[in-house]
């Protein structure tokens, strides 16, 4: 959808040359200004060779909360509306020319998955410096922020950086061993690793704390390559290896599907099998059927299975009927609501550098948990706290990063206990 920026292109031009000159603003000129409509800029890819499905998640979440708060009276009487611009994510050209669209428009937000260009996405919005929410969920792009607070401080990262993946993995699998839900057939974990700087740094991070928290060991690292054509080498070797757990640090629900196929024909027996992030994605269920039973996997961002994420659950699947993705669409619902009651609490979209303020020092309790992006990395806050930077161990105060077990084809919560939908049972295989 398109969106015209001179829709009363006669009155803005009159109403600029009154505030040249300093004068009061004639009411019907207000009026006319009140009722134009406030745009949201999606960055929002349609053609990339990755990222559709989360993006489309991303785009339907807004979608659904744009229409709830347009039927309530939109935003002191103005209209949201969505201006997608597609690009493609692997491209730091086409994310900086698809930044550039949006603030030619003169939208008042700009919100997006991901790019897999983060940073000069980011820095191709510091001159506007209009509100930007998104879910990057990478460490090195919220520290470019808290590196010069003044160019970045419309930069907010809706949720916790990747690092967590690593950081909380040794705690997750110690409370299930504890627990006697799972029974390791050793303390070791073998690593199998996507070549992205994404994927590397959650590596390095899980490998950092599992030495301290000297629990388990690492077995075995072993390197793929996106885009993965045949799974057979990758299961052969975590055969071999033989580990208790296994650590697929991947991220394309598509291939995962395709791992989970392969995998459950040739099995490494009793091994725990955990899958990061990917099959949040809705084509992972659709695509791996019956064969995605008993795999975990986790999310440091995504919907809760409580009574406020349950009725957006409820809602969205309503709207978009099929298979839900479980992160973005949560994700960005939330982050409408988000920029709604900054605006209204500023009075003036434009003001970008209030609205920030106010993003900044109002947390805010959504369907994905709590939004609290005051610190220095303007990034969500970590649930539960795993002994490193921003993180809580109350609910109610962070973003709850959700273990999940695909059971009986349905993803099913396990961890942490505070929100958990069920326990963590024991695969197939």
């Amino acid at each position: 959808m398109e969106h015209s920026i001179n829709r009363r292109s006669v009155i803005k031009t009159a109403a600029a040359g009154v505030a040249a000159s300093a004068l009061p603003l004639p009411a019907f000129i207000r009026a006319a200004q009140a009722a134009d409509p406030i745009v949201i800029g999606l960055l929002a890819t349609t053609s990339s060779v990755a990222g559709v499905a989360d993006h489309l998640d991303h785009t339907q979440g807004a979608t659904l909360a744009m229409e709830e708060i347009n039927a309530a009276g939109g935003v002191g009487g103005r209209m949201i509306e969505l201006m997608p611009v597609d690009l493609d994510i692997l491209s730091p050209e086409s994310c900086v020319a698809a930044v550039g669209r949006l603030v030619d428009a003169k939208v008042h937000a700009i919100s997006t998955a991901f790019t897999l260009a983060p940073i000069p996405t980011q820095e191709a919005t510091a001159k506007y410096g209009c509100p930007l929410l998104w879910g990057p969920t990478q460490r090195a792009v919220t520290e470019l922020t808290a590196s010069d607070p003044q160019k970045f401080g419309h930069c907010f990262q809706v949720d916790p950086s990747e690092v967590h993946y690593g950081y909380t993995l040794p705690i997750f699998l110690k409370d299930m061993r504890d627990r006697g839900l799972w029974t390791p057939i050793n303390n070791k974990i073998h690593i199998v690793q996507e070549q992205l700087a994404y994927n590397q740094t959650i590596s390095k991070a899980a490998i950092e704390a599992i030495e301290k928290h000297g629990e388990f060991e690492i077995a075995a690292i072993t390197d793929i390559q996106f885009p993965v054509q045949d799974w057979a080498p990758v299961i052969q070797e975590i055969k071999r290896v033989g580990a208790g757990m296994v650590m697929i640090n991947h991220w394309v629900a598509a291939e995962y599907a395709a791992f989970c196929k392969q995998y459950i024909a040739d099995p490494s027996p009793n091994t725990l099998v955990y899958l990061q992030y990917g099959p949040s994605q809705p084509e992972f269920l659709d695509l791996a059927g019956p064969a995605a039973d008993g795999f975990v996997w986790s999310s440091v961002l995504g919907v809760y299975a409580d009574e406020m994420g349950n009725e957006f659950r409820k809602k969205y699947q309503e709207r978009f009927p099929g298979t839900m993705g479980l992160t973005y669409t949560g994700s960005a619902y939330d982050t409408l609501y988000l920029l709604k009651r900054a605006w209204e609490a500023v009075g003036d979209p434009n003001n970008f550098k209030e609205v920030s303020n106010h993003i900044r020092t109002n947390g805010y309790r959504g369907v994905c948990g709590y939004y609290d992006m005051n610190n220095k990395f303007q990034e969500c806050v970590h649930y539960p706290d795993n002994g490193y930077e921003i993180g809580t161990n109350e609910l109610e105060k962070g973003m709850a990063q959700l273990y999940v077990q695909v059971q009986d084809g349905a993803h099913k919560i396990i961890y942490p206990d505070a929100i958990k939908e069920t326990d963590l049972i024991k695969a197939s295989w």
